[in-house]
């Protein structure tokens, strides 16, 4: 269709037609201002709308419009009245971006200028690089979307886990520990902190109480811990490190500009970069170790060097001293050291004697004691208290039989709140957990009580409660004897279980030569079976006494008294020795509900403090054992001569 057409067919409004020719002027007006007037010209020119510019017709003048800014000559067609809008808005968004890019041309122009003052002109390409990242940043439509998916995800958060609202939040919550918690406060609460060590089973609070005792000593105006002193804890069984200085999170490394890789501005200058550690973190404040005895042999001793130094000393043979380009951070880190000024607290499970006795020396020991039956009912009504929630009768006592570790207990409270939350029963907007929902997770853990044998009130013959000790955690040994008369007179034989450990076995062969001394028998009379029930690894000898008395029971047939334990190793001349783990085997027998104790005589110096419920009772010989427990049969002294 061509103009004339065009205007027989759709004839324009005054008003419109007024609008049309002002809007039209406007878009050559501002190309004028773009190109110049007489660039304008020469553009139209070429571009064969030079007429359609000065054209009376509106139809013209758009489309000499379209020519200039689309710079295409090939463009005749005239668009009708109803598109003419469509084609100016069109047009409008091609200006737009010819004069923001104009602009931002001119900008970066402007500032090329400025630094080509300082530079010389041959880094115009890098100036022009270097302006452009200063406008737009290292971002880009990818990088801002990851960005604003990351603030999403920091908006989304759950609600704190129950084993985190249910732990203790002041010392005083902490159960069963006063005097690990008195011990620990005293070394960290002063003037002069020392460094500590602390041992004990798991699940005890061994970090929680580290944790708040640092909060305590903070509040003390004679101590130097301050409101900003940290506390920094780091699991020993998880620092690795390379025996190059290549990273050692710990303590601290050095990323040279070549393997390592340093900062890029530092790389460009191959200036090496140190890189602070953990000591440098905990500066001012605690540095937790936990399962510090798992830590790498090598890195126990470049630690040991920044507790005495106080400091951290970085090497590289990159670094030259005289390089101006070196930043000043960086020269005093290689000339002074980074400061590591901390307290440390080494957390443990093992026995002092496996732990570095160079640690040892340096560092006070802070002993966690293993957690009774009473002190996890305590736990788990506190933690039920926290949580909002009631528990039926027993709940508590159940989860006792089944864990000694605070933290397993408030596990098991957790997993049986969830049952009772899945079941959707409460009782007055309060969920209440029963005994069937505990014994659920009991079962689907597939857990077992972990006491072994139980004292009892009455009297067995052949069977007697020794002590072991594994680890911090006593428990009771279950000894039994039988003995048989030897179908052929003299050549009886003792047998044993050989998964008791050869310790043991020697105690027997001990035990049946004071056997002899105290009653004149020979062994060898009977055919005699001696046994550890449940087959536990007795690593020293201190089942002695214990194994002599389940002799003597199965052979004479006397009963021996089930509430009460004894432990000491039996000499040949029956005097009965000191053994070691008093503390958790006396904390077995509490377990297990002995109501008496027999021990060396020689251990009553290291008698722990928490010997309530249960007596001890010390002996010297194990005549004086046993005339307790056969008073008829033992009733006059001997001599082992006799």
């Amino acid at each position: 269709m061509d103009t004339k057409q065009l205007t027989q067919t759709h004839k324009l409004s005054p008003d419109r037609q007024l609008t049309l020719e002002k809007h039209v002027a406007a878009l050559l007006s501002i190309l004028a201002e773009v190109h110049g007037e007489d660039q304008l010209v020469l553009k139209a020119g070429k571009l064969d709308s030079l007429e359609l510019m000065q054209s009376e017709k509106i139809e013209d003048r758009i489309l000499a419009l379209e020519r200039l800014v689309h710079e295409d000559p090939s463009i005749v067609e005239q668009r009708p009245p109803e598109e003419v809008d469509e084609v100016l808005h069109e047009l409008e968004d091609y200006l737009a971006d010819l004069l923001a890019r104009r602009t931002v041309e001119e900008q970066l122009e402007a500032k090329i200028a400025a630094k080509m003052q300082e530079r010389h002109l041959d880094y115009v390409k890098e100036i022009r690089s270097q302006v452009l990242k200063e406008e737009a940043g290292p971002d880009n439509a990818q990088t801002l979307k990851k960005y604003a998916e990351l603030e999403v995800l920091e908006q989304r958060s759950l609600s704190r886990s129950t084993i985190d609202r249910m732990r203790p939040q002041t010392l005083q919550e902490v159960v069963g520990q006063d005097e690990a918690i008195k011990s620990l406060l005293t070394k960290l609460s002063s003037p002069y902190p020392q460094h500590i060590l602390v041992y004990g089973p798991p699940g005890v609070g061994k970090t929680t109480v580290a944790r708040l005792a640092l909060q305590v000593a903070k509040g003390k105006a004679y101590t130097p811990f301050g409101d900003d002193s940290p506390f920094v804890e780091v699991d020993g069984t998880t620092l690795r490190w390379d025996p190059r200085e290549v990273t050692n999170p710990l303590i601290g490394s050095v990323h040279d500009p070549i393997y390592q890789g340093a900062r890029r501005d530092l790389a460009e200058g191959s200036v090496p970069e140190p890189k602070l550690g953990l000591v440098t973190e905990a500066h001012g404040g605690v540095l937790f170790i936990d399962e510090i005895g798992e830590l790498d042999t090598v890195l126990q001793n470049k630690l040991l060097k920044v507790l005495e130094d106080k400091r951290v000393v970085f090497e590289s043979s990159y670094y030259d001293p005289h390089d101006p380009q070196i930043p000043k951070y960086i020269h005093q880190l290689f000339t002074k050291g980074a400061p590591a000024d901390f307290v440390l607290i080494g957390a443990t499970t093992r026995d002092p004697s496996e732990i570095s006795p160079a640690f040892r020396s340096r560092c006070a020991e802070v002993f966690f004691d293993p957690l009774t039956p009473q002190d996890i009912v305590e736990i788990v009504q506190a933690a039920s208290a926290r949580l909002g929630i009631r528990l039926e009768p027993g709940v508590p006592e159940l989860v006792a039989e089944y864990t000694i570790e605070g933290r397993r207990a408030t596990r098991l409270l957790a997993d049986a709140y969830g049952v009772a939350l899945y079941r959707g029963e409460g009782s007055e907007g309060r969920v209440v957990v029963a005994k069937e929902d505990l014994l659920e997770v009991i079962q689907s853990a597939r857990l077992s009580s972990f006491l072994g044998a139980k004292a009892s009130s009455t009297s067995e013959v052949g069977r007697i409660l020794g002590l072991g000790v594994h680890g911090y955690l006593g428990s009771v040994l279950e000894i039994e004897a039988v003995a048989f008369p030897s179908k052929e007179p003299g050549k009886g034989r003792v047998r044993f279980n050989d998964t008791a450990g050869s310790m043991a076995k020697d105690s027997v062969f001990n035990a049946a030569s004071v056997f002899r001394a105290l009653t004149g028998q020979e062994l060898d009379a009977f055919d005699l079976h001696v046994n550890v029930v449940g087959g536990g690894n007795i690593d020293g000898p201190s089942a002695g006494v214990a194994i002599l008395a389940a002799i003597i029971s199965a052979v004479e047939g006397l009963p021996i008294p089930q509430d009460i334990a004894v432990t000491g190793e039996i000499s040949l001349r029956g005097k009965v020795k000191a053994v070691g783990g008093l503390h958790p085997k006396i904390y077995g027998a509490k377990q297990s509900g002995v109501k008496k104790v027999f021990i060396p005589k020689d251990n009553m110096e290291g008698l722990p403090q928490f010997t309530e419920g249960v007596q001890i009772i010390p002996i010297d010989h194990v005549e004086e054992f046993l005339r307790h427990i056969f008073p008829e049969r033992f009733s006059t002294s001997w001599s082992v001569a006799n």
